[in-house]
């Protein structure tokens, strides 16, 4: 517009030809002016330009920054509201645990007052139970001290009387094979000889081969005082026929068994406390009394040695 101005001033000077010099110059230097004005405001102009751009695209900016910060408002506008419906849910859900928990409590609290006592009454009994068992534990140690030295004992009893049977066998060696056998069982010793070395038919009287026999028996049974004997006179089952004193059989085993036990205490290192005689008569038979054989074995005298059991007794009763 600027420009448009000036040409039509230069185009009135040129028109006006006629117009002063001093007109003409006070022109130029207005149409100078005008045009060093136009140059400005076109600098101005292009700067604006310029401006009013970068001002369109920080509009851009920031309306795009506007639309998200609205979506992120509306989002946290619905997880506000979804948070507050929650809350108040929650809220109600509380009151209600707190009246129902309130309830509960109370409930509990009694059972727990009610558990509490039992398991109190279940300590007591439990202290009394192991206190009982402490107490049987130590019945238990003890009992099976004493059954060790128990069955020390009797280990030692059989060494010994098997050691008896050893010594006896060799006191009585030359008599073996004439009626004499030597046994160690059932926790004895059995010394069993038959008549035939020991009396005459129907006789208590003892021979001179049989003395032989029970004297070397009462030289070890001197060594052994803690040997119980007992000696037991056994018949066949053939009825006693003769007359005089003896009416059975079973006073004839009884007379025979006495007469061994007389020989033996004969030997005065045997106590005669540990000797006792016993008849049996035909009632204890070892063999069949159908054949002589068979009733030469059952007519016989049975010396029966048995170590002397008050020690374990004793303890057993202790046990």
């Amino acid at each position: 517009m600027v420009k448009k101005i000036s040409v039509g001033f230069l185009a009135l000077a040129l028109m006006t030809s006629c117009v002063s010099k001093k007109v003409y110059t006070d022109l130029e230097t207005k149409y100078a002016d005008l045009k060093k004005e136009n140059r400005a405001l076109a600098d101005e102009n292009s700067t604006l330009e310029q401006e009013k751009n970068q001002l369109d695209l920080q509009s851009k900016d920031l309306q795009s920054q506007l639309d998200k910060l609205k979506q992120e408002r509306d989002k946290l506008s619905a997880d506000y509201t979804a948070t507050k419906n929650n809350l108040d849910n929650l809220k109600a859900s509380y009151s209600a645990l707190e009246k129902n928990s309130s309830e509960a409590l109370d409930s509990n609290m009694k059972k727990n007052r009610e558990l509490l006592a039992q398991l109190e009454a279940k300590e007591k009994a439990l202290a009394a139970e192991q206190e009982r068992l402490n107490k049987l534990k130590e019945e238990l140690q003890d009992r099976s001290q004493r059954v060790d030295e128990l069955e020390g004992m009797i280990a030692a009893q059989q060494e010994g009387l098997q050691r008896l049977k050893e010594t006896l066998s060799r006191a009585l060696n030359g008599f073996e094979g004439k009626g004499l056998t030597i046994e160690h069982k059932n926790g004895k010793v059995y010394v069993s000889m038959e008549n035939k070395l020991l009396f005459n038919s129907g006789s208590w009287t003892v021979g001179t081969e049989g003395k032989k026999a029970v004297s070397e028996v009462a030289k070890v049974l001197a060594d052994n005082p803690d040997i119980a004997v007992l000696i037991e006179g056994h018949t066949d089952n053939v009825p006693y026929n003769g007359s005089g004193q003896i009416e059975s059989n079973w006073d004839l085993s009884t007379k025979r068994a006495t007469a061994i036990v007389n020989i033996i205490r004969e030997n005065k290192g045997v106590d005669p406390k540990n000797l006792t005689a016993a008849g049996r008569g035909e009632f204890a038979p070892i063999a069949d009394n159908d054949t002589a054989e068979g009733k030469s074995k059952n007519r016989r005298i049975e010396i029966i040695l048995t170590p002397k059991l008050d020690e374990i007794s004793k303890m057993l009763n202790e046990i």
